[in-house]
């Protein structure tokens, strides 16, 4: 016999699976060293922490210069730090809230996430205005220069969509609270003879 339904309790395990995938993200989006970088050759990159130039697009001595020096640079790591200890924080409370009989933590934990989810956004948006202004106003930058946002600025974002679907799935748990936690018997959309 073939039964189609929903199996809920299996939330509990998918939703900290999710955040885990968040963080992992996260690090990968904070430790990178490619946010920025020119378009032709390998002649400039910025990350989160520093902008580094080659001295001569042939020599392979690099000189760098820390973002944090900049209260814009100093904000956006703040932002980003913030938001992503806020995510460590709700991916220890939902292995925490999925292990006791009441799913009393779902919304904190996505009002929680929303909250990070925020305060990654906003720097995300801060990065790229304030780099690409100072990038353009920089007199050794040459007039054909053109700089493209790498695979860990990509990671940010990753961050940011996982949260914000994880926040929306958190502050929803409650209303199938008996479903997940297995106190009534499981409804089928399709069951054959």
């Amino acid at each position: 016999m073939l039964m189609c339904g929903c199996s809920y309790p299996r939330c509990k395990c998918i939703l900290p699976l999710l955040l885990l995938c968040a963080i992992i993200f996260g690090i990968i989006a904070l430790a990178g060293t490619r946010w920025l970088e020119t378009t032709d050759i390998d002649v400039e990159d910025a990350s989160l922490w520093q902008k580094c130039r080659k001295v001569t697009p042939l020599n392979e001595e690099w000189t760098c210069i820390s973002i944090l020096g900049w209260a814009w640079g100093r904000a956006t790591a703040a932002l980003m730090v913030l938001g992503f200890i806020f995510l460590v924080i709700c991916f220890l409370l939902s292995l925490v809230a999925f292990c006791v009989p009441q799913l009393r933590l779902a919304r904190p934990i996505g009002a929680l996430l929303f909250l990070a989810v925020i305060l990654q956004f906003i720097a995300l948006i801060i990065y790229p205005i304030m780099l690409t202004q100072e990038l353009y106003s920089d007199e050794n930058t040459k007039a054909e220069t053109f700089y493209v946002y790498s695979w860990s600025y990509g990671f940010g974002w990753g961050t940011v969509i996982v949260m914000f679907g994880a926040a929306i799935a958190f502050c929803c748990i409650p209303m199938y609270e008996d479903e997940i936690l297995g106190n009534t018997k499981p409804t089928y959309f399709y069951t054959s003879p």
